[in-house]
Parts: structure tokens; C-alpha cells; sequence
């Protein structure tokens, strides 16, 4: 069994990168694989509902990791989406990797797979985050992995949220 883990944030070992470790400790010491995917930092261009997708079975647009993962994610068995909170939002690159990967992703790729969603602030913002995550799990078929308290993190740097 495996898990893909995305890390959203522009600084790959920040405070998201550090609450995707710690999850995927946890699964690890089950037994379970994890992979973290880090979108990067460049500029990722949002989906414009062009259908390029649907005729060539991917995105059409230039490589910029968004079908690369969804390669891996054919392979996955979970997934937990991370993102940094920018004005009580999911960061842009991580809403524009996320559109563009669910709308031109076949659907074999993460329907029925469980999908669980982390958000990190340094103050607030991160149930607004939250919620924009768990739609694309939501209207994806995927089974939302619940938890007994809110999945954030807060704090400027990734010691910060140890």
C-alpha cells in the first residue's frame, strides 16, 4: 500500500512539508509506503476548461508536474493533500495544480482511493483552506479520511509546529 503525500507550499522543507512528515511517519510506522510530491515553486498556470484533456487523455498544458503526478497517483492507494494558508486560502500553485489535476486526471486515477487534507498558518485561515481542499476528494468519489480534531498546523517556520 501507498500514499502520496502533496506538499502546496513554495518552500519545499516549511511548515507544510513538516506536518506531511509527520503523517507520513505515522503511516510508515504502520507499514505503509509514502511518497512527499512537492508542486515546487514556479508559477503553475490554472485550468481553463479548454477539453484539451479529454482528447489527449492528460493536460495539455506545459509540464509543470501536474501530470507527472497523476501518473504516480494511478499507483497510489491514498493521498493527503497539504497546503499553506495565503489569505485564508489554499496557496495559488496548489489551487491551480488541483484544478488542473482533477479536471483532466482520468477518474480511475483517485476515484474510491481515500483522500485526506492538511493546512498550515502561521494564525488563520486554515478551516477556510480546509474546505476548499476537501472538495476535490468530495466531488471525486474519494472517501475523506476524518480525524478527532482539525488537520492544521500553525507556526512561521517548520519548527514552529512540532
Amino acid at each position: 500500500m501507498k500514499v502520496m503525500l502533496v506538499n502546496g507550499s513554495p518552500h519545499e522543507h516549511g511548515c507544510t512539508d513538516a506536518a506531511l512528515r509527520e503523517v507520513a511517519s505515522a503511516l510508515n510506522a504502520d507499514g505503509i509506503d509514502t511518497e512527499i510530491f512537492w508542486i515546487g515553486n514556479t508559477p503553475i498556470g490554472g485550468c481553463i476548461a479548454c477539453g484539451g484533456c479529454s482528447k489527449a487523455g492528460k493536460c495539455v498544458f506545459a509540464d509543470d508536474g501536474v501530470n507527472e503526478f497523476v501518473e504516480k497517483a494511478r499507483e497510489a492507494d491514498g493521498f493527503v493533500f497539504g497546503t499553506p494558508v495565503h489569505y485564508a486560502a489554499a496557496s495559488g500553485n496548489m489551487t491551480a495544480f488541483m484544478d488542473r489535476l482533477f479536471y483532466s486526471a482520468q477518474k480511475e486515477a483517485f476515484c474510491r482511493k481515500p483522500a485526506a487534507v492538511i493546512t498550515s498558518a502561521r494564525r488563520a485561515g486554515t478551516t477556510a483552506a480546509y474546505e476548499q481542499l476537501l472538495k476535490y476528494p468530495g466531488i471525486t468519489e474519494m472517501p475523506i479520511v476524518s480525524s478527532c480534531y482539525w488537520n492544521n498546523v500553525h507556526g512561521s517556520r517548520a519548527e514552529d509546529i512540532q
